[in-house]
């Protein structure tokens, strides 16, 4: 079955920098575009940036720009987010997600991020 496992997240101070992880099983991860999303309490999940399935393009959100870094590894069915530059407004739930129709129902349990002095 699909399995999407986030990990990476923690307590960093404003400023600091963060290499989230998404380990994915259970179908073809090199053929799927593949998305990171944030999520505060009490709202919905926020799509932050994009990547297609060869690597070679990506798509940050506006908000993140600059500061977020979107990649993947086919070879180990993997995909990662670089954080740099965290601010406070950055605290969430980060999730990865499959960026393709069909697909996009599955959902991994999260990384929670936070970003406090």
């Amino acid at each position: 079955q699909v399995q999407l496992v986030e990990s990476g997240g923690g307590l960093v101070q404003p400023g600091g920098s963060l290499r989230l992880s998404c380990l994915a099983s259970g179908f073809t991860f090199s053929s799927k575009a593949m998305g990171w999303y944030r999520q505060t309490p009490g709202s919905e999940r926020v799509l932050v940036a994009l990547i297609n399935a060869r690597g070679d393009r990506t798509n940050p959100g506006d908000s993140v720009r600059g500061r977020f870094t979107i990649s993947r590894d086919n070879s180990k069915n993997a995909l990662y987010l670089q954080i740099d530059s965290l601010k406070p407004e950055d605290t969430a739930l980060y999730y990865c997600n499959i960026r393709e129709p069909g697909w996009t129902h599955f959902w991994g349990q999260g990384t929670q991020v936070t970003v406090s002095s």
